[in-house]
């Protein structure tokens, strides 16, 4: 129905005798009263008058009501003679009324009726139809709470009176009149049925029989009342069981024979036919409303309201019925359906009966469908099987529109989950009748699985879509399993199909299927056995087709196909191993293929599937059998092998290579079906592919372009055996090509693939039978030929990639490897059995990488010494050693298997060079790797004694050359050497700019022989001297070529030079300070001693070399010494001691240089990771080079802070001792200046220096340790994860030991910094949860455990606060930018972070502090806040340990916390001073930190936000109630109560102070002082605000639900606040003005608080106020414009009674409609052109028309009957006669208002949503409304809008069913509630 008005066609006005409508309302008003002014008929109206003035006065009790009625009565007998008419008959209307109260008992409720029928008798049926809207109000609900002696009296008043008015007079109020008769057909067996039936039946034959002039029966008489009773059960659940009994009495069969007969000879519903005059009556003009009749009564919440309209529906209203497939548009018939089918929810059997009764149509033996209406003959043919006829009939009627209503119920925007599962619920249970669900499911299954599908990612809350799931689960697994993959398969082989793929569609389709896949049961046998193989096959064909079109890339795309991929594997995966069995159906519906014709069988393969699904479906008991098992698995990997094949020719493996592998894996696993001849062609196109990885530049540059070849060669081994013994031994080819790929990816460049090349080497080597292939194999890569060097010559890059590879295999022994991305099945090919192996896999390579020990002048030399001091297995490669030894001497290893050939050999003479090769090589790993190799060998038990011994031997011999000094004789030839290999390194040095490779060379040997001259001599003399300056030029010249062997044999002869400078001064200091103890200690040592040495050594008075720093600073810093940046931290390490006299001067640009460099690698490594495509970095080595440099600033900052030890301890002892203070210490220490600040300005800027070096290397460790926290996650890529977390996992451990030392030294300052960077992380590129990351940090080092970390914190605080309290040892230095706010807030989240048991290590520092704060509070008033959290949470803590069980320390605390409470209100009172005054009429601003919910974390100085989180646990804190309630009044005195008596309230109040008072409401101790300031605030006249608004609903109601319902005698106080309005001694003048003024605003600010109680407090919570509340409401109506409080006061009237509407059921109501009748009666009345509006302005009337709006779209069941007074409540409102004249109060009063501004009116519109679109009955005026709107045009722009949509709007609303939504009437009534604008 389309609800347009403009668009009707107006029904025409039935012809009538006399007038064709009745007076309208303002005849009414005019007329109220009597027309004669004789005496008499003044004197019978003055008794009237005293008879009403006893409603007022008299009445106390019910008792007093029976005397006014007979007084009343009385009044009216005592009418003169002629007089037909009620003088004051609105009031007399209205207390008659009253008393027909529900509460008061039925003898009044009968002499009221008794008064009511001499009225009518009275007045006569024409006074009673022009009075009928002041009478017929009161009595209609009277029917509903009558008493049995009651009814009769009221039924006979309206038998005799009511009904037998003329139908004129009754068609305005006709669906009143129905509502009050309706509950008198509840029970058919009760003694009113009958009459009251009669009574609608004569009503209904009023309106049906009307005669015109012509004697021409007209039937819209009939029309209307059908038409009224169907609103009427629409609008009224509870009068729906006596529109049932009436429906089922005399509603038409609108399925009768003649429409059958009509669809029998062929006539289809479109065409034009006529219906009878029984049909047309029930369906016109507006057959909807029959729809939405049965659709609400099938809709109610009772079952025997829902059984009945399902019995009229099969009995009246067949599917088959013309009426609903030709008058019905189709969404209303969708709409019956839909509520018919909801029933099954119920699982009630006997609705579930009779909805199958009318979807089938097939009659029952039952009495209860006796009378069911005939199917068409059509349907019902004789020949025909029944069941068949049903499902026919239902095909034809039911389907369509019942398919379409589930989907509409699929597709709503609805958000939660029940309303979400309606849907499939009812398709779950629609299935318990097979000839219905097995029409209906084929159709809603796919869009019902894409619904749940969508729904996930728009559900709010995951278990509202876990509600959804399970009832789609439900009903998925009702649903046949071949309907399931038949709707699948075709779905997606249906787009696939198409001649030009849809992508979007193709893609949701997969995805789709995957979600199947992945959230629904898929154990039924056939599915896993038959179905899911057969689509997972023919998507593999589709796959298979698109990927030889040309046009692959186009038509598919890269993305879809790869989720085809990943479909095809999930569903490989539901498959169990049985499902591809060849023991399996002999016989199959699919055609069979021999071996060589699978290929084309593939088409024939699809068809004969589609086939396969259509014969079985609609019969599950189909011929057709199962496929052949074989079958599928033939062509399953004939197809995979083609797509394999292809794969390998290409000329680089395309994308879905990996998921293809994947696929023949796990098919391998499935099926016997092999196909030898197949898995040779694979092997052979693995063969060619492999000898493309051979070749340089052959475009593989990424790992994952090998992986799947190593993959696929390990499925096809592995699901084929026999290929690892096939007569060409192809894999003896295959394999070492693989391992040819895989060598580049091995090297230290790039390390994002080190750790998943390792692991697909070692799994190449677990596919072949030859266990020494990988040994062949990587030696014969180390000594491959390339441009640089000659054939057998090792290469350095090849080196460093069998130091990956030997590292990797290693580290990686034993453990479990993680899955990989790359690689579909990784397995743990390393285990510890395999250990041994492994490392005589390896021995060969191993041995050719030791022999470049041989040659120290090559860069191999170097990195080897490196690696062998770098690597933690060293004594893995002695033993093998070792063993070689054994093995050559003839003598047994134990524990090998070589013992029985080792004694074969040891016959033999022995190999003396084999021997000599290996023990040099022993040699030379004992002499270059680290020290730490000894404890290691010492510790390990000696099964090699015969070869221990000589180690031990020579590499002590070793040792002691270079410790010995002996002197040597041949000083002259010392000499001689000397100044020759000088002469080559300064000629060199002249001719550096035309250097060559043999020069180099040259330089190196020359080198060597001066270091060893040098080491061999004991003195040179001046000789060294000259030394140094030529070989430090040297040195930088090679920085910048560079060469870096040259380098380190430069460094290596400075540092001994450097060495013998250092021990001829030490030599002479000792011998002096030996002179010196002989005589006291006879040489004994001492621990004093040693410590004295170590700091003598740092101001031993050696002079550095020149050029030396410079050398230094250019080292470090040049990228080109990165190689060997190992030994240029050794050599800094030496050189630091020459600089001890300057050393604070070049430390900041010494950590400066290596922080750069250090910044420089870690971002070059960080952005390694972030590359998509592998490539080298410009480091060689990025994290050993990173590494170094780490250990180069450890080792920097560790000496400056040694030096700066000692130098305070030296100025220390000269200090005179300082008595013992306390934590810290005196209070007036440190006030009085000292002395000696001169002498220690020196020292304190070296300290400074010191902690700036500390600072910056804390925030290095820091940003290195935090990478790969999981801020990395959305860049990385997953399939390279072992590599990056092996990497940032070394980083991180490195620096978090030099954090760990750096904090050991500087506590303080390192803990300052790192405070900063928590308070600051973007200072340092930290992601913004930088916080957890700090707070992990501090947890985890080992030298900031609580009992360090918390001390550290309270000196941090006290050096920002009282300094001078500290000793100078513990103060900081303050070189980073934190307050001592910024403290307190850390000291607080750190405390916060700590574990419960951690209380015992701080609680005394924790304590001592807390009370040395109280000590003085003053400078500690900016944090005290935050300690007031601290000592808080500290108590918190303390509760949930054993520890907090001594009782003396809890107390403690609570004594703390409360004195320091006290304290910060002390130092730092609540005032809002800062805050600017809003000037008049400007929106007050509040600050952003105190508005809630714009920023979660307070201000840190914001004791309000601080009380109100730890209120909640005071009882934990303090202990007892006396502490809790002490706690409770000092808050009330110093923060609340200052606050509500501030200038700016309520602008000042907070979000967070009402969350306090609401904590305070929830704690018993606190339950006077928080009621008492809340009643001061809440009866504050400024209360009532914009600002007080904002914080309503979300702060302000809650406070005041519990305040309310701790004390519900507020609401009598308020009531009793409100006096009765007098006009009794009102002065003239202005001082009557102001107060007549002062009154009305008090009236009007105890309304509004009246009515924000009711609001806040829960539904019903003032039923037994409402007698009051009435009472009170129906006194202030009686004030005027001139009383005191006079008439303005009404518009709060009118809020109250909003309220009371929204928070109270309509039962407890029913005392209040006759008064708010009367009241929006004369409110709107005053609209009317000429009135007088001095009793009700426009601001009354705009509320008026508000409360009209509430009542009107909530429609409460008693408002309903008194509707019709003011809109058009029935299908005039639409289809309104021509000549009809509204009898409505608000069509009337538009049409006057529209008359007298005839010319002038602004067509102004309020806009609303179309009937379709109303989700929600929703009010039409609001204050969005108003807003921007002066009030001089609220009666053009608002008012007259409104009423003119009114009526429309009100019959749109019941005709779209929609439910009423509460919430915008909630959040208007608040903003009109807080609108201090309307107060006077």
């Amino acid at each position: 129905m389309s609800l347009e008005a403009s668009s009707l066609q107006k029904a025409g006005s039935p012809a009538l005798s006399g007038r064709s409508s009745p007076v309208n309302a303002k005849k009414r008003l005019e007329d109220d009263g009597p027309i004669q002014n004789d005496k008499a008929t003044r004197r019978y109206a003055a008794g009237i008058d005293r008879a009403l003035t006893l409603f007022d006065n008299a009445l106390q009790d019910w008792a007093d009501y029976l005397p006014f009625l007979g007084r009343l009565l009385k009044a009216l007998q005592v009418h003169p003679p002629g007089i037909s008419d009620v003088p004051h008959k609105s009031l007399v209307a209205q207390r008659l009324s009253q008393c027909l109260n529900p509460a008061l008992p039925s003898g009044v409720h009968q002499k009221a009726l008794e008064v009511y029928t001499y009225i009518f008798s009275l007045i006569g049926k024409d006074g009673l139809g022009r009075d009928l809207p002041h009478y017929l109000p009161g009595l209609s609900p009277v029917l509903a709470f009558a008493s049995l002696s009651t009814k009769p009296s009221l039924l006979a008043l309206f038998d005799t009176f009511i009904v037998a008015l003329d139908p004129a007079a009754l068609r305005p109020a006709l669906k009143a009149i129905l509502l009050a008769l309706l509950p008198g057909l509840e029970e058919e067996s009760s003694e009113e049925f009958e009459r009251t039936h009669d009574i609608l039946q004569r009503l209904r034959k009023n309106f049906a029989h009307k005669q015109v002039a012509n004697s021409v029966q007209d039937s819209s008489g009939d029309q209307f009342f059908w038409q009224c009773l169907f609103l009427a059960t629409v609008t009224s659940p509870s009068r729906r069981q006596g529109a049932l009994a009436y429906l089922q009495r005399h509603l038409p069969r609108l399925g009768n024979s003649a429409d059958n007969q009509n669809q029998a000879n062929g006539r289809s519903w479109g065409q034009e036919h006529k219906f009878s005059h029984e049909i047309e009556a029930v369906t016109s003009p507006e057959p909807g409303l029959l729809i939405r009749c049965f659709a609400a009564g099938l809709s109610d919440t009772q079952v025997l309201i829902q059984r009945g309209f399902l019995d009229m529906l099969v009995t009246h209203l067949p599917l088959h019925s013309g009426i609903l497939h030709s008058k019905v548009i189709p969404g209303d018939l969708v709409k019956l359906i839909k509520a018919a089918v909801s029933v099954v929810l119920r699982r009630e059997m006997s609705l579930n009966r009779r909805l199958w009764t009318w979807f089938l149509a097939f009659q029952e033996t039952s009495s209860d469908h006796k009378d069911a209406a005939v199917p068409p003959q059509g349907v019902n043919g004789h020949g025909d099987q029944g069941q068949g006829r049903q499902v026919r009939y239902f095909q034809q009627y039911g389907l369509s529109p019942l398919v379409q209503g589930i989907m509409n119920m699929l597709e709503t925007g609805a958000v939660t989950g029940a309303e979400k599962a309606r849907p499939f619920r009812i398709a779950l249970a629609l299935m318990d009748r097979w000839e219905i669900g097995s029409l209906v499911v084929p159709i809603i299954f796919l869009p019902a699985l894409k619904s749940v599908w969508r729904y996930q990612s728009v559900a709010p809350t995951p278990e509202e879509y876990g509600e959804v799931l399970r009832s789609a689960s439900a009903f998925f697994d009702g649903v046949e399993s071949g309907l399931i993959w038949d709707e699948i398969s075709n779905k997606l082989l249906h787009v696939t199909d198409m001649k030009v793929l849809d992508f979007q569609a193709f893609h949701e389709s997969l995805e789709l299927a995957s979600f199947v896949v992945t959230n629904f049961g898929l154990q039924e046998e056939e599915m896993v056995v038959s179905h899911i193989p057969l689509l997972a096959l023919s998507l593999l064909l589709k796959f298979s087709n698109y990927g030889q079109s040309p046009d692959f890339e186009r038509a598919l795309g890269q993305e879809v196909a790869e989720r085809t991929l990943r479909l095809i594997i999930q569903l490989l995966d539901v498959t169990p191993e049985r499902s591809l069995d060849a023991r399996g159906p002999k016989h199959s519906s699919l055609p069979k293929y021999s071996d060589d014709a699978l290929e084309a069988g593939n088409q024939a393969f699809l068809a004969s599937m589609k086939e396969y699904y259509r014969d079985r479906q609609g019969n599950s008991r189909s011929k057709a059998t199962d496929p052949d098992k074989l079958l599928v698995a033939k062509l399953f990997l004939s197809n995979i092998f083609s797509l394999l094949n292809r794969e390998l020719q290409s000329d680089r493996p395309s994308r879905f290579f990996e998921g293809e592998i994947a696929m023949l894996d796990k098919l391998f696993r499935r099926t016997p079906a092999k196909q030898h001849r197949a898995v040779t062609e694979l092997l052979s196109g693995i063969k060619k592919a492999s000898q493309n990885l051979t070749v340089p530049d052959n475009g593989f540059t990424e790992l994952r372009d090998i992986v799947p070849l190593v993959s696929l060669l390990e499925a096809i081994c592995l699901g084929v055996p026999d290929a690892l013994v096939l007569p060409d031994h192809r894999l003896r080819f295959i394999l070492p090509n693989m391992l040819t790929g895989l060598w580049p990816f091995l090297s230290p460049s790039r390390p994002k693939s080190n750790v998943e090349a390792v692991r697909c080497i070692w799994k190449i080597q677990s596919l072949s039978m030859d266990r020494t292939l990988l040994e062949s194999c990587v030696s014969a890569l180390m000594v491959e030929s390339s441009s640089d060097h000659g054939e057998g010559i090792l290469d350095i890059e090849h080196a460093r990639r069998f130091a990956v590879l030997w590292s990797h295999s290693n580290t990686s022994s034993g453990s479990h490897a993680r899955r990989s991305n790359l690689i579909s099945r990784t397995s743990n090919i390393i285990s510890p059995q395999n250990k041994t192996l492994d490392q005589h896999i390896l021995t060969r390579p191993l041995l050719l990488l030791l022999d470049t020990l041989e040659d120290p002048k090559t860069d191999l030399f170097t990195f080897t010494t490196v690696w062998l001091r770098s690597s933690a297995n060293v004594h893995i490669i002695l033993d093998l050693l070792q063993k070689k030894l054994q093995e050559t001497q003839g003598l047994p290893v134990p524990g090998s298997g070589a013992s029985q050939r080792a004694g074969k050999v040891g016959n033999d003479l022995i190999d003396v060079d084999e021997c000599l090769y290996y023990m040099r090589t022993t040699l030379n790993i004992m002499e270059h790797s680290s020290n730490d190799i000894w404890p290691s060998l010492l510790a390990q038990p000696s099964d090699l004694s015969q070869v221990t011994p000589s180690e031990t031997k020579e590499s002590h011999s070793h040792k002691n050359n270079d410790e010995l000094d002996k002197p040597n004789d041949t000083v002259t030839s010392q000499m001689r050497l000397t100044k020759i290999c000088l002469g080559f390194l300064r000629r060199e040095f002249e001719e550096r700019s035309n250097g060559s490779p043999s020069i180099s060379r040259l330089q190196q040997t020359a080198v060597s022989l001066l270091e060893e001259v040098i080491v061999r001599s004991t003195s040179l003399g001046d000789t060294e001297i000259e030394l140094e300056t030529p070989i430090i030029s040297t040195l930088l010249w090679s920085i910048r070529k560079p060469d870096h062997s040259l380098q380190v044999s430069l460094m290596s002869l400075v540092s001994v030079l450097l060495r013998r400078r250092l021990e001829d001064s030490r030599r002479s200091l000792e011998k002096d300070h030996r002179r010196i103890l002989s005589s006291d200690h006879g040489g004994q040592r001492n621990m004093s001693e040693d410590r004295l040495e170590r700091q003598e050594a740092y101001v031993v008075p050696a002079t550095p070399p020149p050029m030396l720093l410079d050398c230094l600073f250019e080292g470090l810093a040049s990228t080109g010494s990165q190689p060997v940046v190992y030994h240029w931290i050794r050599f800094l390490d030496l050189c630091l001691p020459f600089y001890v006299s300057n050393l604070f001067q070049i430390l900041i640009p010494l950590v400066d240089c290596l922080i750069k460099a250090l910044h420089s690698l870690f971002e070059e490594l960080q952005s390694s990771f972030q590359q998509r495509d592998i490539r080298n970095t410009a480091t060689m080595e990025p994290v050993n080079t990173i590494i170094e440099l780490l250990n180069g600033i450890e080792q920097v900052l560790a000496r400056a802070h040694d030096h700066l030890t000692a130098n305070e301890t030296t100025q220390s002892s000269t200090k005179p001792p300082e008595q013992v203070q306390g934590f810290f210490g005196n209070m007036v220490s440190g006030v009085f200046p000292l002395d000696v600040h001169k002498s220690r300005s020196a020292g304190a800027n070296n300290r400074l220096t010191v902690l700036l070096c500390f600072k910056d290397a804390v925030k290095l460790c820091l940003q290195i340790w935090s990478w790969g926290n999981g801020s990395e996650t959305s860049w990385r890529d997953p399939t390279l994860s072992s590599s990056f977390s092996h990497t940032s996992l070394r980083l991180k451990n490195r620096s978090r030991r030099i954090l760990e030392h750096m904090f050991a030294a500087e506590s303080l300052e390192c803990l300052e910094t790192l405070i900063y960077s928590w308070q600051n992380p973007q200072t340092l590129r930290l992601s913004e949860v930088a916080s957890p990351v700090v707070l992990n940090l501090l947890h985890v080092l080992d030298g900031s455990r609580p009992r360090n970390t918390i001390p550290a914190i309270f000196n941090a605080l006290y050096s920002r606060t009282n300094p001078g309290a500290l000793d100078p040892e513990r103060k900081s230095t303050m070189t980073s930018e934190l307050s001592d706010v910024d403290i307190a807030r850390f000291l607080v989240e750190y405390t916060r972070s700590l574990e419960d048991d951690t209380m015992d290590e701080i609680w005394n520092d924790c304590m001592t502090f807390l009370k040395d704060v109280l000590t003085n509070p003053l400078p500690h008033r900016q944090t005290l806040p935050k300690l007031v959290e601290f000592t808080a949470l500290l108590g918190i803590k303390v509760d949930n340990t054993t520890f907090g069980e001594n009782r003396k320390r809890r107390r403690e605390l609570a004594d703390l916390f409360l004195r320091q409470l006290t304290a910060s209100f002390t130092t730092k009172p609540i005032s809002f001073s800062s805050e600017p005054s809003p000037a008049k009429g400007q929106k007050f601003s509040v600050p952003p930190h105190r508005i809630s919910g714009i920023q979660n974390e307070a201000a840190s100085d914001d004791i309000v936000a601080v009380l109100a989180t730890i209120l909640p646990h005071a009882s934990k804190v303090l202990v007892d109630s006396d502490r809790i309630t002490t706690a409770v009044n000092v808050v009330s005195t110093q923060v609340v109560v200052p606050t509500f008596r501030w200038k700016n309230f309520p602008r000042n109040i907070t979000s967070k102070l009402l969350e306090l008072l609401l904590s305070m409401s929830r704690i018993t101790e606190a339950s006077k002082v928080w009621r008492r300031d809340v009643a001061e605030a809440f009866n504050d006249s400024r209360f009532f605000c914009d600002h007080s608004y904002e914080l309503a609903s979300s702060r302000w109601l809650p406070l005041l639900r519990e305040w309310i319902n701790s004390d519900r005698d507020r609401m009598d106080e308020l009531l009793s606040r409100m006096p009765s309005p007098t006009s009794a001694g009102i002065m003239f003048g202005v001082g009557a003005s102001s107060a007549r003024l002062e009154a009305d605003r008090k009236i009007q600010l105890n309304l509004r608080r009246v009515a924000t109680l009711m609001l806040a407090a829960p539904n019903d919570s003032f039923v037994v106020h409402l007698g009051a509340i009435q009472a009170k409401i129906t006194d202030l109506l009686t004030a005027t414009a001139a009383s005191s409080p006079s008439s303005a006061t009404r518009a709060e009237i009118y809020i109250v009674l909003r309220a009371l509407i929204v928070k109270n059921l309509p039962i407890h109501l029913a005392s209040l409609w006759p008064a708010v009748t009367t009241e929006l009666h004369e409110a709107l009345s005053t609209l009317y052109p000429g009135h007088n509006r001095d009793k009700y302005n426009l601001h009354c009337v705009v509320h008026a028309c508000k409360l009209l709006d509430v009542l009107v779209v909530a429609a409460p069941d008693d408002f309903q009957m008194r509707q019709w007074l003011f809109v058009t409540d029935s299908i005039d409102a639409v289809y309104r006669p021509q000549d009809l004249e509204p009898r409505a109060l608000v069509d009337d009063l538009i049409d006057d208002l529209d008359d007298a501004s005839a010319g002038t009116m602004q067509n102004a519109t309020i806009n609303t949503p179309n009937a379709s679109q109303i989700a929600s009955r929703k009010p039409l005026l609001n204050n969005q409304v108003l807003q921007g709107i002066s009030k001089e045009h609220w009666l053009d722009r608002v008012i007259r809008p409104f009423l003119r949509q009114l009526s429309i709007n009100t019959f749109e609303g019941t005709y779209s069913m929609a439910a009423f939504d509460w919430q915008p009437v909630y959040e208007d009534l608040l903003l009109d509630i807080f609108d201090d604008k309307s107060l006077v």
